[in-house]
């Protein structure tokens, strides 16, 4: 098998531990010192902030389990050149608070260093998202009306 297939494969299996709620294991698919970046508002969604190290990973990954009781995703998208791979995925997080589903798209690049990933960068339309956590309609504040 060359590499692409593989790596592809790789990113699926942490995909899918995450998704269990298998952190460990997620982790396990990951360098000592992976690096995540994620492009999202840190002032409402404080953790997602940039994470360095399995640890620092390992808490985000923990704290987003806190919030969230069930996590699916689909990857229509999957491209693999080497030691990247491109996923494009429609993700679903259902709340612990309330049962809603917060759903939302997102593009996330894997590099991997010795059969493991070391990067991990997202991108996600964070102005959908950020109106599905706090469930209200966030145009009116950004244009300086007064909500009732």
């Amino acid at each position: 098998m060359t590499v692409e297939p593989l790596n592809r494969q790789r990113v699926l299996h942490l995909l899918d531990a995450f998704a269990r709620g298998d952190i460990e294991t997620a982790l396990s698919c990951c360098t000592e010192d992976v690096d995540f970046l994620t492009h999202a508002p840190i002032d409402v969604l404080p953790h997602m902030g940039p994470r360095h190290g399995k640890q620092e990973l390992r808490e985000l990954w923990q704290t987003i389990w806190s919030r969230y009781s069930e996590i699916r995703y689909k990857a229509p998208h999957i491209l693999a050149d080497g030691d990247e791979v491109a996923t494009y995925m429609h993700t679903y997080f259902r709340k612990r608070s309330n049962e809603r589903i917060v759903q939302f798209d997102m593009a996330v690049f894997y590099s991997f260093r010795g059969g493991q990933v070391s990067q991990i960068r997202e991108i996600i339309d964070s102005y959908d998202l950020v109106q599905q956590v706090l469930e209200r309609e966030i145009g009116p504040l950004i244009m300086g009306k007064r909500l009732d």
